[in-house]
């Protein structure tokens, strides 16, 4: 009972913070001149101020610095988040060069890397534990990088990257209470109470964004704290877990840069081929097009904590769920490419933009 009492002081302080802080850094970032301008493929038409990350990130750090949670990568993980969150920063304000945004991501998971905290071991169905050896260098980096900016891809639309990691982390957080694992529950429970601080006031019509300074950090989040929780769990399914709590984000982006290179366009650069962006071309509203992610989000997510304890009824309601997502996924490919979607037709009832 008293982890729970701490948990949820732990969210309150964290939510009260990002709450209070993000209209202060709003006018920052006003003041300063770090706004995004509007272009051909973004949604909004006016400028809006960047730097809801550093409300974010302050949300998050307050809170841990109040509580300090002993576990032994605690100094790694907050200097890479410095790291990764200067990064971001940099980039809203100077728009950085691909290959300078990569550098600074690598930096900030080679620290991670120092600290000896790797995925060292994966779980695969019908191979057992696999150990990586040597490979797990590799593996951490490109997990952690991987994550990273899948997060910040997916930050297009207002309060998708922050709903979208908030229900990532709350998939993260109950595995980790029912594994007993204090530390990576709390993690995850001041983010998300940092998220929802500043989801307030970027809900649409959003009133600020977050930025690459809060994408990347929340990726970076993401990414280390599966390292502390999923990857050390023991069962069949461990190696699945991440990808599947994580799958919106990682689907999107490996879909958008194979498009991109079949297409002959560069990986690195922005386009309209995200998966937000064809919901709305589609004809969906803004919020109705977020929500839409956000029940993807939350779907994957409960598959990835039913994964988790894989008793045979756990899975069969889980390939029962999966069989849904893939008709309702295959039913957005024909929307985007034309035809009829019995499912999504239904649900545009609800959610779809008003014609003048």
């Amino acid at each position: 009972m008293m982890a729970f009492i701490f948990l949820f002081v732990a969210f309150i302080i964290s939510l009260l913070a990002a709450l209070l802080i993000t209209p202060l850094v709003r006018k920052l970032a006003i003041v300063f001149n770090i706004v995004d301008q509007p272009d051909e493929r973004k949604i909004h038409t006016m400028e809006q101020p960047y730097l809801g990350g550093i409300a974010i990130f302050l949300g998050v750090m307050i809170t841990y610095m109040m509580f300090w949670p002993n576990h032994d990568h605690q100094l790694a993980v907050i200097l890479g988040a410095v790291v990764m969150l200067i990064v971001g920063f940099l980039d809203d304000k100077y728009n950085l060069k691909p290959v300078v945004k990569l550098i600074g991501q690598f930096i900030a998971a080679s620290i991670i890397v120092a600290s000896d905290l790797l995925i060292e071991r994966i779980n695969i169905p019908f191979l057992g534990e696999v150990e990586l050896g040597n490979l797990s260098v590799i593996i951490t980096i490109i997990w952690i990088i991987a994550v990273a900016n899948a997060i910040n891809l997916i930050d297009g639309l207002d309060g998708l990257a922050a709903g979208v990691t908030t229900i990532a982390l709350l998939s993260i957080g109950v595995t980790a209470i029912l594994d007993a694992n204090y530390v990576v529950a709390f993690l995850c429970i001041i983010t998300i109470g940092s998220n929802l601080g500043f989801l307030y006031h970027n809900f649409y019509p959003s009133k600020i964004y977050m930025g690459d300074s809060g994408s990347l950090f929340l990726g970076y989040m993401i990414a280390v704290i599966s390292m502390l929780g999923l990857f050390k769990n023991v069962t069949l399914f461990s190696f699945f877990i991440p990808l599947i709590i994580l799958a919106v984000p990682i689907l999107d982006t490996i879909f958008v840069m194979y498009t991109r290179a079949k297409d002959g366009e560069s990986i690195m650069l922005g386009d309209r081929k995200h998966l937000h962006y064809r919901l709305i071309d589609s004809g969906l509203s803004h919020r109705g097009a977020v929500l839409v992610i956000y029940a993807f989000s939350g779907l994957f997510g409960a598959l990835g904590v039913l994964f988790s304890y894989s008793p045979i009824n756990a899975v069969l309601i889980g390939a029962m769920v999966a069989l849904f997502l893939v008709h309702v996924i295959a039913e957005i490919v024909g929307l985007v490419l034309g035809g009829k979607q019995p499912v999504l037709d239904f649900l545009k009832k609800f959610i779809v933009k008003k014609r003048k």
